[in-house]
């Protein structure tokens, strides 16, 4: 084969595919316009120094030739809160970009919004610009920012008190040492970073009102993220917290709620006052206790991917007029554990990471008075003994969700005036969880109970009527 031929076949390809690409014939005419998928970009409320989610649009040529945008870039230029990546990159200024005829591309924007010293909520605006055949077209950002207090790796000593000036955002952790108080006045928002967690030695102390609840919730406040659970991490009281009150607060969106615990050698018991509270979407337990002290009433947990209630190794617990709801959708996880768990042991891990089952714990109270207990389960109150004692509980006029072929309640005197397998006819789930007009659960209750607690979640008097009614809620007649 000679040199020539060589060559020939060599370049061939080559030849080819220039060949066989069509001309490229770019429309010119000063009437040629873009089109886009949407007008502006719209961020919700997010924390200064946080960046927010990624939104997107589509840049689309609709003409039968190709476009060449002689400019895309930032209104706002190098100083723009904003940032867009343009066909895969980052940058403020993009020239002759193409795009094929019937084609589009994306753009994708983000932005961190720098701290504007005001407790106002401030909207931010900017533009993306675009040039073609000396068209001028713009989409608008919009969005809008609200200053925090921001404690990262922080320790609290001293009595702090937090109030509702700004809200308050945490990272990694905040942590109240052992001989320190965290007050936290009516209407403070308390926003927590993904893991993040509340952890508290000394003494935690909520003092929300009706009118203007505390608000425990995760860092994303766009409307994808409002029912999304597992953002953010927990509110721990350790072995050593005490006097622990929580009053009128809204604990979502979380990992876990509250975990009190203390450890069976300790010897310790930590203690919460919890009353007219909402926990709600919390990806593991509601609240989680190991040998803790805790009174609830007008209490409301609700979905949960664990258990909303975990009563664990031992404790004193005494919940009166409390809903323990947990309707967890399918569609986060497959829910395995009851909406109560009451159980004398608990498996955990030594230091040289063994496996090790602690059992033989002791209540010396599980008390639920006038309470529901219901979920999507066919068992929703689980009671476990890993040696089969009898354990110190009592269900005193509750509503619940229980199987009877594994918990024959019928036949035990510590359930008395149960309700059972009856639909509570809750309405508004999966958010306040009150009572519909036909529930069961009205009049069902035991007014000597009530009396320690005349009025509901919502403030209503529940000896108004015939009896009190089961649960955190009252229901009221028109």
């Amino acid at each position: 084969m000679g040199f020539p031929r060589i060559l020939f076949l060599i370049f061939l390809p080559g030849l080819l595919f220039f060949a066989c690409q069509p001309e490229r014939n770019y429309i010119e005419e000063s009437d040629a316009r873009l089109t886009f998928s949407l007008d502006t970009v719209y961020f919700d409320t997010v924390f200064t120094t946080i960046g927010t989610i990624t939104e997107s649009f589509r840049v689309k040529n609709p003409h039968n030739q190709f476009v060449k945008i002689e400019d895309i870039y930032l209104a706002g230029g190098e100083s723009s809160v904003f940032r867009i990546n343009v066909d895969g990159q980052p940058g403020t200024r993009f020239s002759g970009i193409e795009i094929a005829p019937r084609d589009s591309m994306y753009i994708f924007v983000e932005a961190t919004l720098d701290p504007n010293e005001s407790s106002d909520i401030l909207r931010i605006q900017d533009s993306i610009v675009f040039l073609t055949n000396g068209n001028v077209q713009d989409i608008d950002l919009v969005a809008w920012g609200q200053d925090v207090h921001i404690l990262r790796d922080s320790t609290l000593s001293g009595a702090i008190t937090w109030t509702a000036d700004k809200p308050y955002l945490i990272l990694n952790y905040a942590y109240v040492d052992s001989i320190s108080s965290l007050t936290i006045e009516p209407g403070t928002r308390v926003h927590l970073h993904r893991d993040a967690l509340l952890f508290v030695d000394g003494t935690l102390k909520v003092n929300g009102t009706f009118d203007e609840p505390v608000k425990f919730a995760g860092d994303r406040l766009e409307e994808f993220y409002s029912d999304i659970p597992g953002q953010w991490g927990l509110i721990y009281l350790s072995e050593s917290s005490y006097g622990n009150r929580v009053d009128y607060a809204e604990i979502i969106n979380g990992t876990m709620g509250i975990l009190i615990s203390a450890s069976p050698e300790s010897g310790k018991m930590p203690d919460l006052e919890i009353t007219n509270t909402l926990i709600n979407r919390m990806s593991s337990y509601g609240i989680y206790a190991l040998n803790a002290a805790v009174t609830g009433s007008n209490l409301v947990i609700g979905d949960c991917g664990g258990s909303s209630l975990g009563l664990i190794y031992g404790g004193d617990y005494l919940f009166t007029h409390c809903t323990i709801a947990n309707h967890w959708p399918s569609y986060f996880s497959n829910r395995k554990l009851p909406a109560l768990y009451l159980a004398d042991y608990f498996p955990n891990y030594d230091s040289e990471g063994n496996l090790v089952i602690y059992t033989g714990g002791e209540f010396d109270r599980a008390e639920f008075r006038n309470s529901i207990i219901d979920g999507n389960g066919r068992m929703e109150l689980v009671i476990d003994s890993y040696d089969n004692r009898q354990l110190n509980y009592r269900f005193d006029h509750c509503l619940t969700r229980i199987n009877e072929d594994s918990l024959n309640y019928l036949e035990d005197p510590l359930f008395s005036s149960i309700i059972n397998n009856e639909n509570p006819m809750l309405d508004s789930v999966p958010y306040s969880y009150e009572l519909d007009s036909l529930s069961p659960a009205i009049d069902a209750g035991l007014a000597s109970f009530a009396v320690e607690f005349p009025f509901d979640f919502n403030g209503n008097d529940r000896l108004g009527d015939e009896a009190p009614d089961l649960g955190a809620y009252e229901w009221i007649g028109e």
